[in-house]
């Protein structure tokens, strides 16, 4: 007992414990092979069995050696409960179960003195989320007739530019008839109201960035829904800039300026023009943090994609050298619109926070009429890589801050000029169209999700400390992964048409939930049809309170 290490880490201080069975494994080594994270291994373990041989007992002990499937404990080599050994094995005799009594993070810092990362969304559970205390109670009936879902024309198309309010149309009178020149009108393009989220060709694999943009195309090339998928930061490869289908895809520049090199060498060769700039000041997953792509995630390609060397990649919390809101309109809304000639939209992406109505005021006050979407992303989003401590406890609920947004623009009589879009969470129950009908509601022009594709793709994550790998170029199933045999694992055609069949499950649900309320476009801003049955929502989101 004196020799006990009480202070080394135990199978009983890690988040997860391999359950097996040795009467039903028949060592086939499947699991050991499919577990990305090198948690199991192949052993031997000495067992005693007494018996007796003869018709009166005489017990006698003997000891054999058994091959066995061992669990590692070590804080580099550890199970993230992915179940994939589960998957895999033909006897169901291994399984991770959860240990409700870990210790794990805690280990971890005292013997690497190093913060805890990982990849997924926050694993603190602060309650109900406030979407799903949110209801359509507003119901069109006799009086004001509502709208048949499956026969009804919906014109459901959010705009992605700047809005000009009605006394700065630049009319003209051209043979006695009043045309608009649209000459100097700001660049606007009209798109579905969700859009695909920012995820980096780096963060998630390349089969995983591919299978989107594939399914992006073909929704609209075949589906007739004008969807963006955004690109994250870190650049695109050569062959998408090139072709006709980059007008589906909005560039991201991020505080690391990755990958634009290649962006801006590519122009004179493009057929189209991109369907916007979207310039990243913060993220909600892990505000004021910047963005980690770390060493093990960055493969040849990625190298070459972003002009760098194999090192952790680290997008700063804010643009270097950007030290004021108006100087954000000057320098960088003015530099990229000129860069596309002042013919693709150029909008802001932000953190959800206190601070949000102050940026979000100032670029209202935009004097070049430039600035073409505001971005607002909320604390529960994220794919990625952050400190465990980001993730966690820094951030900002995404409801309450969009609409603080919205009716800060309402007040000046500004609303819609500069469309707001809002993410952070949704579709995390699944249905995706219920809440962005709220959001819409509440004041959003559109929104965007990201998460909600990793799953559609087949994450075996959650938001209970399940997998959350992101990080680790581990990923189990060939998501956020820049391993080529862990990337085979994913299927690039199931996965696009797994998205493409989401988002027309999407359409129509949204038409389910306009058709009642008697609206056959966004109804952007109709708080009106909202209830809530709890108080403090229904107050802080000026909303009918219901009991």
């Amino acid at each position: 007992m004196a020799t006990m290490r009480v202070n080394e880490i135990s199978r009983d201080d890690l988040d997860w414990q391999i359950n097996y069975s040795t009467e039903r494994c028949t060592m086939c080594g499947s699991c050991v092979a499919a577990c990305p994270f090198e948690a199991i291994e192949a052993g031997m373990e000495k067992r005693r069995k007494v018996v007796s041989d003869y018709l009166t007992p005489e017990p006698k002990v003997e000891f054999k050696a058994v091959p066995v499937i061992k669990q590692k404990v070590d804080v580099y080599k550890f199970c993230r409960g992915c179940g994939v050994c589960e998957r895999v094995c033909p006897n169901t005799a291994i399984k991770p179960v959860r240990n409700e009594d870990s210790r794990f993070t805690i280990k971890y810092r005292s013997i690497l003195a190093d913060p805890y990362k990982r990849g997924g969304r926050a694993n603190l559970s602060t309650g109900v989320r406030t979407l799903d205390k949110i209801r359509v109670g507003r119901i069109s009936q006799m009086t004001d007739p509502s709208l048949d879902a499956s026969r009804h024309t919906f014109d459901m198309l959010a705009p992605f530019g700047r809005i000009l309010p009605a006394d700065q149309i630049p009319f003209v009178l051209e043979n006695g008839k009043l045309k608009i020149d649209s000459g100097v009108l700001p660049p606007m393009n009209w798109i579905y109201p969700v859009i695909i989220g920012d995820m980096s060709i780096g963060a998630l694999s390349w089969r995983m960035w591919e299978a989107m943009a594939i399914a992006t195309a073909y929704l609209n090339e075949e589906c007739g829904l004008p969807v963006r998928m955004c690109s994250g930061e870190g650049g695109v490869p050569i062959r998408l800039l090139k072709s006709k289908f980059l007008k589906y895809t909005i560039l991201q520049i991020a505080s690391g300026h990755f990958g634009w090199n290649r962006i801006i060498n590519t122009m004179p060769y493009m057929q189209e023009l991109p369907g916007g700039v979207l310039i990243k000041i913060g993220q909600g997953a892990k505000p004021g943090d910047g963005g980690l792509l770390q060493a093990k995630k960055v493969a040849s390609h990625i190298q070459e994609i972003r002009g760098v060397p194999k090192t952790d990649l680290l997008s700063p919390p804010n643009h270097q050298g950007l030290y004021s809101i108006e100087e954000s309109v000057q320098k960088m809304f003015l530099t990229f619109n000129s860069a596309f000639k002042f013919k693709v939209p150029v909008a802001i992406k932000v953190a959800a926070s206190s601070t949000s109505v102050s940026v979000y005021n100032n670029l209202l006050r935009d004097p070049y009429n430039i600035v073409g979407g505001f971005f607002l992303d909320g604390i529960l989003g994220g794919t990625g890589a952050a400190n465990e401590v980001s993730l966690d406890h820094t951030g900002h609920p995404i409801v309450s801050k969009l609409r603080d947004c919205y009716l800060a623009a309402t007040h000046q009589g500004k609303q819609s000029q500069i469309p707001l879009w809002g993410a952070g969470g949704l579709g995390q129950t699944g249905n995706l169209a219920a809440d962005a009908f709220k959001m819409i509601a509440l004041g959003a022009n559109g929104v965007f999700t990201g998460k909600l594709m990793l799953q559609l793709a087949g994450c075996v994550g959650n938001d209970h400390g399940k997998c959350n790998a992101c990080n680790t170029g581990l990923c189990p199933v060939g998501i956020t992964t820049q391993n080529p045999t862990l990337v085979k694992r994913l299927d690039i055609d199931r996965v696009a048409e797994n998205i493409v069949n989401y988002f027309l499950s999407v359409d129509s649900e949204l038409k389910k939930l306009l058709a009642p309320i008697g609206n056959s476009s966004l109804p952007v801003g109709r708080s009106d049809c909202l209830i809530s049955e709890d108080k403090a929502v229904a107050d802080r989101l000026k909303i009918q309170y219901a009991c």
